[in-house]
């Protein structure tokens, strides 16, 4: 049996980021005026991806708040199903 092998770029992607933002609240709508007027974009449509890179830029602290919270997260739920398998393991 052989496995399917993904390419590095399908994996490596999130399509999330490629969403476009609709302003539907008074910050995304804030958001996507201001990152527009930034990026000039040529259709005026703002994806995530565009706002994540200008917060960034700008504002580098909230990313990095974040991404350290979403690691801790990660490494804190990877022990516990360590946990929970040895349980299983030894059961």
């Amino acid at each position: 049996m052989t496995k399917d092998i993904v390419p590095y770029e399908e994996f490596n992607t999130t399509p999330s980021l490629e969403e476009l933002v609709e302003p539907d609240t008074e910050l995304k709508n804030w958001l996507v005026e201001y990152v527009g007027s930034q990026l000039n974009p040529d259709n005026m449509d703002v994806t995530v991806e565009m706002i994540v890179n200008v917060v960034a830029d700008e504002f580098p602290e909230f990313l990095l708040a974040i991404a350290e919270e979403n690691y801790i997260r990660g490494y804190q739920q990877a022990l516990d199903d360590l946990s929970e398998a040895e349980k299983m393991h030894n059961a």
